[in-house]
């Protein structure tokens, strides 16, 4: 959150910045799109260089189980002030109250915006019951890559630990900019990965759905926040690299504006290979 900004990235003053602002930029690629859980995974683990080349961070990507605190999110120990994340936000801006990034300045969003202003929660316990183990099971069951993702993606856990966190993890363009969206996330790929494992000859294979998401004829769950979500006519959209058909495939690739090496969706669908980790 302090190492400047190298990449030139709109509005980005931080490395914490440029991550946030390649998920911005990327918002109709990587949502309700078939790399949308291929895209978090290179994403998060971006995150996690981040972590260890600039910070000297010497463990790993941390994970929030969300289903051991679905419908209590506001009781968990990664809201705690002092060993977690900070806890809810308050009065009308909704701005965090304590923690270690109480006094952080984000200059990104809400949505498409460049503007400075507080990490902010709307803590929601009701929202937060899609991350129930219940849920979590239904989506185990799954029989392909097409209804895991949109079991995963559409209202089921994926739409409870943003709308569960809420304001600023509500946004869906802008929401890395709570850290909290990091480890939501990396649950995600974990929920994802331990569904690869269970048949990985065909499941780190499988891959469809459409290139490029129809924001417009999307209603957005409840809990996330409908602010400033078209993107501006002078913010281009990024182009799709490689595979060009209207469908994903295992050959599309994944770029996130030079955080990290770009990798096509078949390198990263075992992340125990090209990206070295893997879940308990």
């Amino acid at each position: 959150m302090s190492t400047p900004a190298t990449l030139g990235l709109r509005g980005t003053r931080t490395k914490f910045d440029e991550l946030q602002s390649a998920h911005v930029l990327k918002m109709e690629i990587a949502h309700f799109t078939g790399q949308f859980l291929p895209f978090h995974r290179l994403f998060v683990w971006a995150h996690e260089q981040a972590l260890q080349n600039e910070c000297g961070f010497t463990g790993t990507q941390p994970y929030w189980a969300e289903d051991l605190d679905n419908g209590a999110f506001s009781k968990s120990i990664l809201l705690d002030p002092v060993l977690g994340f900070g806890g809810d936000g308050a009065s009308a801006d909704r701005c965090i109250q304590d923690g270690p990034f109480v006094n952080y300045t984000n200059p990104l969003g809400p949505g498409f915006d460049i503007n400075d202003h507080c990490i902010n929660r709307q803590i929601n316990d009701t929202r937060s019951l899609n991350a129930a183990p219940a849920v979590i099971e239904t989506c185990m069951n799954m029989p392909t890559f097409l209804t895991f993702w949109s079991c995963i993606e559409d209202k089921g856990p994926h739409s409870a630990g943003h709308s569960g966190v809420g304001a600023q993890m509500g946004n869906p363009v802008s929401s890395p900019g709570d850290p909290l969206f990091y480890l939501h996330h990396a649950w995600l790929d974990r929920i994802w990965s331990k569904w690869q494992l269970k048949d990985p000859d065909v499941r780190n294979h499988e891959m469809g759905g459409n290139n490029r998401a129809n924001l417009s004829s999307r209603v957005p769950p409840p809990g996330v926040t409908p602010v400033n979500l078209t993107r501006p006519a002078d913010i281009l959209e990024p182009l799709i690299v490689g595979d060009p058909s209207n469908v994903t495939t295992l050959n599309h690739v994944l770029y996130l504006y030079g955080l990290v090496e770009n990798r096509t969706i078949g390198e990263i669908m075992d992340p125990s290979k090209v990206l070295c980790y893997s879940y308990d």
